[in-house]
């Protein structure tokens, strides 16, 4: 397992370079400036307040901003590493260069095909899904909601039964919050001073967002527009955040940006490797702190009852949800076919309709999702894939898949690392 004890097994060796030291502190300043230019390319900034200020003040041309980034691309190739952990670390280094001058050269006009987008950005090399599959999901959610006309109606209708009331939304999301606090914190130490704030928003074309503010503390924004289910409180107590993005972002914080020292880290990019491991950790995180029917059955005794609603179709949702997860691939696939201009947009939210089993309203606001943040949607579906996997190689237990969770938190790795790794 040398990706899991890769930082313990080395812990004595030198420290890395001055050399790379710079690269890195250079690949923050370019991200700084290229944010201005890119403004969902940084998710947080830790680092000194100045050098942003610094990046706005003197923001060169992007053009030139373009052939720089390409320029220590370069550099971080041609580098030969003095120790295999410094290895380890100019591996994430360069590709999270390659990942933001993927992005410097799409907004500089040039195209990429969707695969090759996900490579270079994500580093991870794509399957061509079976679309007959998908039908098949379909025909099994049609006897799991039987009844008249359009499935996406009925699925609609039916899962419509769960939304809670706006008015109730902060008390439920906090319970469920508290929780997927307590169940994480059972087999993470947390720091003693973290915290999160939560902001019920609308307007945006997502459903939950983490902004990490530093300093072991989140913001954590629910869109309102996307009246939330009784089943996404826990689903997105735990992605965005126990154990999910902000128990990930404060170990990034306080492992690799404060005690190593890794000025890169300072800087947490929206389109690089880390957003994988990051969406796919946040949801196993879910399957992970709820296993079994734990979930399905905190809802029911706790929940529901404070939303107001009849428990007594909870176990019916949940096998939806099931079914569900299956199809959160076509949405790749749908993203993919669109965005390489194989279909309309018409063709893309039909498609969204039909496997997302959803309004045609939401349909557009999900292919609204894809046109800003293009192959990002991959890291849901494919993301989860991967760490769930990774994490069950390492232990058939509970407990040794809470330790291989933490250690992936800190070591990180990329796709094709998760893939590689025994």
């Amino acid at each position: 397992m040398r990706i899991l004890t890769l930082f313990v097994s080395l812990a004595l060796l030198s420290p890395t370079s001055w050399a790379l030291d710079d690269l890195a502190q250079r690949y923050v300043r370019l991200a700084l400036e290229f944010g201005e230019y890119d403004t969902d390319y940084v998710d947080a900034y830790l680092g000194p307040e100045e050098w942003r200020e610094e990046a706005r003040k003197n923001l060169r041309p992007q053009e030139q901003l373009a052939a720089d980034i390409a320029d220590i691309l370069r550099e971080l190739a041609d580098y030969s590493a003095n120790s295999e952990l410094e290895q380890h670390r100019l591996d994430h280094l360069l590709k999270n260069v390659r990942a933001m001058d993927t992005r410097a050269r799409m907004a500089m006009g040039e195209s990429f095909s969707f695969a090759t987008e996900a490579r270079l950005i994500y580093d991870v090399k794509l399957s061509d899904y079976d679309m007959d599959r998908f039908d098949h999901l379909l025909a099994e959610i049609n006897l799991l909601v039987p009844g008249e006309g359009d499935l996406a109606g009925r699925v609609d209708a039916f899962r419509s039964q769960f939304e809670i009331a706006n008015e109730k939304v902060e008390a439920v999301f906090q319970a469920a919050v508290a929780e997927c606090r307590r169940r994480t914190e059972k087999y993470i130490e947390l720091p003693a001073d973290e915290r999160y704030t939560l902001e019920l928003v609308t307007g945006t074309s997502w459903g939950g967002y983490n902004w990490y503010q530093g300093d072991n503390h989140s913001l954590v924004q629910v869109n309102l527009d996307f009246p939330l289910k009784i089943d996404q409180a826990i689903d997105l107590g735990c992605h965005e955040g126990y154990p999910g993005h902000h128990v990930g972002n404060m170990t990034v914080e306080n492992r690799l940006l404060k005690e190593r020292g890794w000025i890169e880290y300072a800087v947490f990019p929206l389109f690089s490797p880390a957003a994988l491991v990051g969406e796919g950790s946040g949801n196993y995180g879910i399957e992970l702190a709820f296993p079994g029917d734990e979930k399905v059955k905190f809802e029911r005794e706790v929940l529901y009852p404070m939303a107001g609603l009849d428990p007594q179709l909870a176990e019916q949702l949940e096998n939806l949800n099931e079914l569900f997860s299956e199809l959160s691939f076509a949405r790749v696939s749908t993203t993919r076919f669109y965005l390489d201009g194989e279909i309309s947009r018409d063709e893309a939210i039909e498609l969204t309709r039909k496997y997302g089993l959803t309004s045609r309203e939401e349909a557009e606001k999900r292919i609204r999702f894809s046109e800003q943040y293009r192959s990002y949607i991959l890291n849901y579906s494919v993301g989860k894939a991967l760490v769930q996997d990774y994490i069950e190689r390492q232990a058939d237990n509970l407990e040794g898949r809470w330790q291989a969770f933490e250690r992936m938190l800190v070591e990180m790795p990329t796709a094709s690392e998760l893939v590689a790794s025994p």
